[in-house]
């Protein structure tokens, strides 16, 4: 009879759901999430960058690893302060069993294992918040998956695991990068636009906060997206970089150029040698096409000595791609005066040839 209560235990992935269902009622119960866990000390040591080491300095890395729908694996890894691990000191994470764990917001990873001269490695058990999520989806990020519905022939409503992620999973992920309701009330301050989930996650790992979101929204780029945020913190683009390079008169309404300038290195100061250069009308992509073929102030300087004024940008990049040297300028110019710069190419190119005739 459907007023009957009826368990039906159905395993998808690594996910087991309880349905249960009470007249029109469906209530759903969901085992949590497990898999294995491996672990060893950050020095810093092994980083590059001065900022990196001191962050890693003294924490511990913890990498998870579960089983996916279709039998792969998904991993997540990072690095943790002890005072974030319940029951794990830096004494037990070198030699013992262990058992601690990770208390988030949007649930709890118990871990159990061993440690070996500083690396360890065992199982985690990890428990969703639902009221997390809940909470969440009243401030308008749903943590609820897409999902499939059929209708077994008992009546029996089955959810089926869809194209995307579980809610447990997302909670997972959410627990292990920290994402809070705090995080959540913070962007949302801002009226930095329409956010969803994904956009909290990029949010928590690349540390985009309220602060910098309106910081950023202030330099004037119009229609700034998270990613564009995200690309702001990996490329170290701030509200002060952005002003400098506006005062320089070098500025532009495109990010994608600003993020360009970060990869190759067009620092203000570099901005303030080109202009001393009389190199002050550059376009956004001039400049990076500068730094690019290496086009120093040094080499502008010497261009005007050598008598090459008002050269465009691109007559300046050729002396770089075909590698004309002061010496060559200086050759080519006794024999003719008045030499240009596409004779300097072409003067080049025959000068290449001829030694490739020769052999």
């Amino acid at each position: 009879m459907r007023k009957n209560i009826i368990g039906v235990l159905t395993s998808l992935s690594s996910i087991a759901f309880i349905v249960i269902v009470i007249g029109s009622y469906v209530i759903v119960a969901q085992t949590p999430i497990t898999g294995t866990w491996t672990s060893e000390m950050r020095t810093g040591e092994s980083r590059k960058n001065k900022e990196e080491k001191a962050d890693d300095a003294g924490k511990i890395q913890l990498n998870f690893e579960r089983l996916t729908a279709n039998g792969g694996h998904n991993q997540n890894g990072s690095s943790y302060l002890f005072e974030e691990l319940q029951g794990l000191t830096r004494d037990q994470a070198q030699n013992g069993r262990v058992s601690f764990r990770l208390v988030r917001e949007a649930g709890t990873i118990e871990c159990e294992g061993t440690f070996v001269n500083g690396k360890g490695s065992g199982t985690f058990t990890f428990t969703g918040n639902r009221s997390f999520a809940e909470g969440m989806k009243a401030r308008g990020f749903d943590f609820n998956p897409t999902e499939r519905r059929t209708d077994n022939v008992v009546g029996v409503q089955v959810r089926e695991k869809g194209s995307r992620e579980s809610l447990e999973d997302r909670l997972l992920s959410a627990a292990l990068i920290n994402v809070t309701t705090a995080l959540a009330d913070d962007l949302k301050s801002v009226g930095f636009g329409e956010l969803n989930v994904d956009d909290l996650f990029k949010a928590a790992i690349f540390k985009v906060d309220s602060k910098f979101m309106a910081e950023m929204q202030a330099t004037g780029f119009p229609n700034l997206r998270m990613e564009d945020l995200v690309k702001a913190r990996i490329f170290k683009i701030d509200a002060d970089f952005v002003r400098k390079v506006s005062d320089m008169g070098f500025g532009t309404k495109d990010f994608e150029q600003l993020v360009k300038y970060s990869i190759f290195k067009v620092t203000p100061e570099y901005l303030s040698e080109l202009k001393a250069a009389g190199f002050d009308n550059l376009s956004a992509e001039d400049v990076v096409k500068f730094r690019i073929f290496k086009v120093t102030p040094e080499l502008l300087t010497n261009l005007k000595a050598d008598g090459f004024t008002n050269l465009s940008s691109e007559e300046v990049v050729k002396f770089r791609i075909f590698n004309i040297d002061r010496e060559f300028i200086q050759k080519a110019k006794s024999a003719n005066p008045n030499v240009t710069v596409e004779d300097l190419v072409r003067m080049k190119i025959g000068v290449h040839r001829s030694k490739d005739d020769t052999n």
